[in-house]
């Protein structure tokens, strides 16, 4: 049987966007209009990974095994959308993700491409032969980052510090 967490529950109700989670009252509405839902069979439920959150059971939400719970999350904001009581699901599984990182538990993919930002800043460092083609297509030169703004950013964030060591 689940555990309740209450330190947990009251960390993402204590969280200015998370404090929205209080009106939900388990309609189900985002789950029937969620994309990733519908394509996954149940086995991404925005519903019920908002219910496990207003109750703590922070061991349902993180864990490796549990990872698609928030990581299947696309942040389309359907669910916001359709929400008759306006609460911000995507803002809440953004914070869910947030304490994912910092519990190390980021899907590999996601860490990779942070790290990626991180040395080049962008997702997607140049490559010659994109390059090449945008010229052929008279398209004008991808302006290149300013790296010290990016390392600012990055830095305030913490960003280093919660991606794993290599």
């Amino acid at each position: 049987m689940a555990t309740l967490d209450f330190e947990f529950r009251n960390q993402i109700l204590g969280n200015d966007i998370g404090s929205t989670l209080a009106y939900c009252y388990q309609c189900a509405t985002c789950s029937g209009a969620c994309p990733v839902a519908l394509v996954t069979e149940g086995r991404y439920n925005p519903r019920r990974l908002i219910l496990d959150a207003l109750l703590g059971l922070k061991e349902k939400i993180f864990g490796k095994e549990n990872a698609f719970n928030i990581w299947g999350c696309t942040i389309c904001d359907t669910c916001d959308e359709v929400c008759p009581q306006k609460v911000e699901l995507t803002e809440i599984f953004t914070i869910l993700k947030n304490i994912s990182v910092e519990r190390g538990e980021a899907p590999e993919h996601y860490t990779g491409q942070a790290s990626t930002v991180l040395e080049h800043g962008k997702a997607i460092p140049s490559q010659p032969a994109i390059e090449r083609r945008r010229e052929q297509l008279g398209l004008p030169a991808v302006m290149p980052p300013d790296m010290d703004e990016v390392k600012k950013l990055l830095t305030a964030t913490k960003l280093a510090e919660k991606l794993p060591k290599s």
